[in-house]
């Protein structure tokens, strides 16, 4: 049997990059999975497309995860269409290259709503949804938190959050079975990364030459690290912010 089988699974920030590619992994180990996206709708309907057509189970919710009614919302569609939630992937998020004299008021809420305060509300969102057999939250936070990359001063003090969050909250929820840990990418090539104009660059040669492995990462070596720790398999694991870097640190 599937590992995940009869479980829900919500993955927020889902519609591309390592978002779409833990939504397919965690539906290919069973779990009906609800591919949240705050504005690419086509982005996240190919990937509902994609389980569906391999035969699992899957719907897309529009939100975004720093409101609270955006995110009750999301929740309320999943517990329609599959019935409960079982686990949480914490994956959206945004990052600008922002050096010191560019940071701005406006810029550093953006990146903290999101990567911050949507980790929050969608954590306490679905430790109510969880069952008595309690639930996984997996948080995906960065390498950045170490690297401690230059222009990157904000988006790194909000993964840096998610590390303490991700820690504060497995003492807080253990009690009622809500495992939290959280997975550290190191530079992965997504849609994201191309828009922003890394790839090509001497910045990915640099990254690439800083990396054990000698490569950019790919969704699919994010992907099978989550699913590990939604599954059983991860049963006696909470509070770890697990680097999945090549090396990179």
């Amino acid at each position: 049997m599937s590992k995940l089988a009869g479980k829900t699974a919500v993955v927020t920030g889902g519609s591309k990059g390592i978002g779409a590619g833990i939504a397919k992994a965690l539906a290919a180990e069973g779990a009906a999975v609800v591919v949240n996206y705050a504005s690419d709708r086509a982005g996240a309907e190919t990937v509902v497309a994609d389980i569906t057509a391999a035969g699992g189970k899957a719907i897309s919710v529009q939100g975004s995860v720093a409101k609270v009614e955006d995110v009750a919302r999301l929740f309320d569609e999943a517990q329609t269409a599959f019935g409960g939630v079982d686990i949480l992937v914490n994956n959206a998020g945004v990052y600008a290259f922002t050096p010191l004299e560019a940071v701005t008021e406006a810029e550093f809420r953006r990146q903290f709503d999101i990567n911050v305060l949507g980790v929050l509300l969608a954590s306490q969102e679905a430790a109510k949804r969880f069952g008595p057999d309690g639930g996984s939250i997996i948080n995906i936070s960065s390498s950045a938190v170490t690297l401690e990359l230059p222009t990157f001063s904000i988006y790194t003090a909000t993964k840096a959050s998610v590390d303490a969050i991700t820690r504060v909250l497995a003492k807080e929820l253990g009690p009622r079975k809500i495992r939290v840990n959280a997975i550290a990418p190191g530079a992965v090539e997504t849609e994201g990364t191309h828009a922003a104009g890394i790839m090509g660059t001497d910045f990915e040669a640099q990254i690439v030459a800083g990396t054990s492995l000698g490569r950019m990462g790919q969704p699919s070596d994010i992907a099978p690290v989550a699913t590990f720790l939604a599954s059983p398999d991860s049963f006696w694991i909470t509070g770890e912010v697990i680097a999945v870097a090549g090396g990179n640190r």
